[in-house]
């Protein structure tokens, strides 16, 4: 019997393992089953090249547990007593202090940098035996133990067969890890498409209204997975068989990209596009990373650019290390390589599937577009690829090329200042008045309403230069695209001053929402009164909901704006109206206001360029005055015009009206509404 110190340079190592692996702890079992398909495959390899010479026979490996053991069986090419001296008992790394220092906050990486895979089972054992047996003629069988402490026991033993077998003595804190259902998860996790088939347990059946164990063995994995057959080995109906293996729940993929590069780096994997729905995070971290089809991880924002996250699918590269921090991933020049790699067979992919068959493209337009977006959005070189396939869908249904659409909208769409204006709404229903004002015009109003439209026009207005994308509400029709000097309004003052007092007196009050009185001589035949909302400051609220930065615009109040139509038959009707109902009061009142403005701007222009001690007391008093009883008498005028407004239902029945169309009139408001339409018809 040999009896040994592992060879380590601090006093003990496994506390340490304990302590700061803790949180990773499951991954000991990758670590053994993998391992033991190494061991498996490196005799295969031997036999083929014909170093090994013996029978192969059966190569599974196998995970058994009992009360108290794990145990993983392989017949792979087993080790020697040297190589255990070799493999096992020598631990080189530099001081303890180190150590902990540089990798206490990443176990998978002090792992892989250490090659610690083996020592990983110490986390949840109190006592680990090996007992192998190297393929090699006249090879002795060597049983090693260690109790979790520097100390090692190794001496020959008998063992029948070559291989490895790995003896947990799982600790009273892990006792999980002997129980079935635990071990089933993890092998499904870790080792559901390893190269060697794995046996944990039997394959049950139902027998006498329970289960029970047949004699098949149950095999966990599935050696051939999709992503590592050929393409030409695969039909479509395998393609969807191995997502409905990958995500049991999932609605089919629209389509997907098998991949298989091997010079300048090797990348194996098949990348599906989901149903995208409007929900960003619901759909990330669905690719699956393995290396040589040992799970690493499904956190791959390192290894793919963000945007490619939303992608479902299997990633496979030997060139990624197993255990690999984050900062590994994002720094590395072969993770570099691949994701542009990536990038660049994702834009290819969706540019073949456009060249070829436009008309599937447009069908799933709806549902690549939010992926499309957000990878134009976040990563230049992706734009520069899909500005030839990315598409505008607008109100009709119809799809169009960047390109295309241009050339649609260019003479009907084009300012008086040669400015391209892309006419938009968000929805389709609710803005509906607003896009058949614009169509009545000969304009073509695109459909925007996905999540990221917001900030997708904005990008479009940077690289398409001298264009606008405007919004079908943000302005009257004829305003939205101006060819020509507008049509002015032929309204007095005092007409000014009534309408404003008569509609505002009249406009609800909504929580944070403010609204102003516009005037626009718009037609007879136009609507008398509309409501529109300023494009600049609702793309900055737009924009709050996303990104911090815009908090103070989230925190504004909404503006909108009631346009009165100067020129509707209606509002000429209010006009009349209240002049002869109001005359008699506000006349003089219009007279009186009058004498004091023009006393009041006497005063003003006397008390120009002077400091405050040279303007005479007199002065000062006498413009309080006047300004006081300018406005005591322009509350009085208020008062009036609120009077009148109050009595008059037509007035009413236009502000809601326009608040119906733009689907803010909710509640009593819509109530009252409808019960006044009634009683005026």
């Amino acid at each position: 019997m040999q009896k040994g110190n592992i060879g380590v340079t601090t006093e003990n190592i496994f506390p340490i393992i304990k302590k700061f692996l803790y949180s990773d702890h499951e991954i000991f079992l990758r670590e053994l089953v993998s391992n033991a398909v190494d061991a498996t495959q490196k005799l295969k390899t031997l036999a083929s090249v014909g170093e090994f010479k013996g029978e192969l026979g059966d190569l599974t490996v196998r995970v058994k547990s009992d009360k108290k053991t794990l145990t993983i069986f392989d017949r792979g090419v087993g080790m020697t007593a040297e190589e255990i001296d070799q493999y096992i008992n020598q631990i080189a790394f530099s001081g303890a202090e180190e150590f902990l220092k540089k990798y206490k906050k990443d176990a998978a990486s002090m792992i892989g940098h250490f090659g610690l895979g083996f020592y990983s089972s110490f986390m949840v054992a109190k006592k680990v035996e090996i007992i192998t047996k190297s393929y090699k003629d006249d090879a002795k069988a060597v049983k090693w133990s260690c109790e979790g402490t520097p100390e090692y026991k190794m001496e020959e033993t008998d063992k029948a067969d070559r291989g490895t077998d790995i003896i947990l003595y799982i600790d009273d804190e892990n006792k999980e890890f002997l129980e079935e259902s635990r071990i089933t998860q993890l092998l499904k996790k870790y080792c559901r498409f390893l190269p060697v088939e794995i046996s944990f347990g039997k394959q049950k059946e139902w027998k006498d209204g329970k289960q029970v164990d047949t004699d098949k063995d149950n095999i966990v994995n599935e050696i051939r997975p999709a992503w590592t057959r050929k393409p030409s080995e695969l039909t479509e109906e395998d393609y969807k068989n191995f997502y409905r293996d990958l995500y049991p729940m999932s609605e089919e993929p629209l389509f997907w990209i098998h991949l298989n590069v091997d010079y300048p780096f090797n990348l194996t994997g098949i990348l599906y596009f989901p149903k995208i729905k409007n929900n960003l995070d619901v759909q990330r971290n669905k690719i699956q990373l393995y290396c040589n089809q040992v799970f690493v991880t499904d956190s791959v924002e390192g290894v793919v650019p963000e945007f490619l996250t939303l992608l479902n699918g299997v990633i496979d590269s030997p060139d990624i290390p197993l255990n690999v921090s984050r900062s590994y991933l994002q720094s590395d020049a072969n993770v570099k390589k691949i994701s542009g790699h990536i990038t660049k067979k994702v834009s290819d992919r969706l540019q073949e599937i456009f060249n070829n068959d436009r008309k599937q493209f447009e069908e799933k337009w709806d549902d690549l577009k939010i992926f499309i977006e957000y990878g134009m959005l976040s990563d230049e070189k992706f734009y520069d690829r899909a500005e030839k396939f990315a598409l505008l869908k607008n109100v009709d249904g119809l799809y169009f090329t960047f390109e295309e659409y241009r050339k649609l909208i260019k003479e009907s769409q084009t300012d008086k200042d040669g400015q391209l204006v892309f006419l938009y709404t968000n929805h389709k229903e609710e803005q509906y008045s607003y896009i058949d004002a614009a169509k009545s015009k000969g304009y073509d109003v695109l459909l925007m309403d996905g999540q990221l439209d917001i900030h997708f026009v904005g990008l479009l207005e940077q690289k398409f230069g001298k264009s606008r994308f405007t919004r079908i509400d943000s302005d009257v029709v004829d305003n939205l695209i101006p060819k020509e000097k507008s049509v002015e309004v032929r309204l007095s003052n005092e007409q000014r001053d009534a309408l404003q007092e008569i509609f505002k007196s009249q406009v609800p009050n909504i929580e944070k929402t403010e609204f102003v009185i516009g005037f626009e001589a718009l037609g007879e035949n136009a609507v008398p009164v509309l409501i529109t909302r300023n494009e600049f400051l609702r793309r900055m609220k737009d924009m709050a909901a996303f990104q911090p930065g815009f908090n103070f615009y989230g925190e504004m109040p909404d503006s909108y704006t009631f346009v009165v139509n100067s020129d509707h038959a209606l509002i000429t009707n209010i006009l009349k109206d209240e002049e002869e109902k109001c005359a008699e009061s506000v006349t003089p009142i219009h007279s009186k206001l009058q004498t004091l403005e023009n006393r009041r701007g006497e005063l003003q222009k006397a008390q120009e360029n002077k400091k405050d001690e040279e303007i005479p007391v007199a002065d000062k008093e006498e413009l309080k005055n006047v300004q006081d009883e300018i406005t005591g008498l322009k509350g009085k005028q208020q008062e009036i015009y609120d009077k009148y407004a109050s009595g008059n239902q037509l007035v009413r029945q236009l502000i809601d009206l326009a608040l119906l169309s733009n689907n803010m009139l909710k509640g009593e408001a819509l109530s009252n509404f409808i019960k006044r339409s009634i009683s005026l018809i």
